[in-house]
């Protein structure tokens, strides 16, 4: 099993915004401390000569997905989606490992 789970709308929408990068990327996705629930996630692209040898990678078409092992223990098992919708659309996380998530969606609680 992957650690992450990425829908074909998700990977539809990385690749646009991966387009519009000068150099070789990947998409790191993480946790840190914030948000109205006391986590929040996080996700950027960055250069492909930042990963590092105890991340968790995932390789996908075109593009690599990472995260550090210390936000893999919140986020295993996450499903990440993405919606066009004009109220609440983005990307959406769905994460078994929250015990709490806030209205909006990018903060939880584990």
């Amino acid at each position: 099993m992957n650690f992450i789970t990425l829908t074909e709308l998700a990977v539809k929408q990385i690749k646009i915004l991966k387009s519009n990068c000068d150099n070789e990327v990947y998409l790191r996705i993480g946790v840190k401390q914030g948000g109205c629930s006391g986590m929040s996630y996080s996700m950027n692209f960055e250069n492909i000569s930042t990963l590092r040898e105890t991340d968790e990678v995932l390789i996908l078409d075109n593009f690599s997905v990472a995260c550090d092992p210390k936000s893999l223990l919140y986020l295993y098992g996450l499903s990440l989606d993405y919606s066009s919708e004009l109220i609440g659309g983005g990307f959406q996380f769905l994460n078994p490992n929250a015990t709490q998530t806030c209205g909006c969606g990018k903060s939880f609680s584990g």
